[in-house]
């Protein structure tokens, strides 16, 4: 394995770079997918929904990878995207709340594809005690620093209730599990040095609503706007 050059190591990527390299990486899988082998800068920025100049600019961060007049290989650019976000490596998943979010976040099929594994599903609830889902039992939620420690979790995911959602919280951070991602319509709070990453599907509804109403008004005011011009036509008519 060659060593990483002491600049590559001290590389600081923004985060609004970061955040768009898994949305890259998954077009490039399209792509892959598809048979193309090159892409330009212009159709991969097309596949991801983003601007070409954008996206050249953030992958110049991870160095390299494009030829003039050729454009990119597909498979190498994805290869070196993929080990920069750490997903050429198996990440251990626990999936904490194994109600109707957490039985669809179980049997979702894109973990194992890219780069993750659950490795547990944990509930406080007995009765849920046993129940196999995607072909993993679900344990007590007091197992929780054992499994943590037997797999080396790093990662958890919380899909509880929002009541239940900060306590889930710290007993992950106690656990040694240092990001979470919270499906829980709740705010956590972590200590430095833990990462959490936040999905609020209501919120998000909420954005597409707001969006749909400005919609709604705006064609209301252009057709009250077509209404007065025809009116003043017929009476300049008259």
């Amino acid at each position: 394995m060659t060593a990483r050059s002491s600049s590559e190591t001290t590389r600081v990527i923004p985060e609004a770079t970061v955040a768009r390299l898994p949305v890259y990486l998954r077009a490039l899988t399209a792509l892959a997918d598809a048979g193309i082998r090159t892409c330009s800068s212009e159709d991969l920025a097309t596949a991801a929904g983003v601007n070409s100049a954008k996206l050249r600019k953030d992958l110049s961060y991870l160095g390299s990878y494009g030829t003039r007049g050729v454009g990119y290989d597909v498979d190498y650019l994805r290869y070196q995207i993929a080990r920069e976000i750490g997903v050429t490596q198996d990440w251990p998943v626990v999936i904490v709340g194994i109600g109707n979010l957490g039985h669809a976040l179980a049997n979702y099929s894109g973990f194992r594809s890219r780069g993750f594994r659950v490795v547990a599903l944990l509930d406080a609830d007995p009765e849920r005690h046993e129940e196999i889902v995607a072909g993993v039992p679900v344990r007590p939620f007091a197992d929780l620093e054992a499994i943590a420690r037997e797999h080396a979790v790093a990662i958890g995911v919380i899909a509880t209730p929002a009541g239940s959602a900060q306590d889930v919280a710290d007993q992950m951070v106690a656990a040694g599990i240092t990001s979470i991602l919270n499906f829980a319509p709740a705010v956590i709070s972590v200590p430095d040095g833990v990462d959490v990453r936040k999905v609020d599907l209501s919120i998000e509804l909420q954005i597409l609503a707001y969006h749909e109403q400005r919609k709604a008004h705006e064609h209301a005011r252009v057709d009250a706007d077509d209404h007065g011009a025809a009116a003043l036509a017929v009476g300049g008519d008259a």
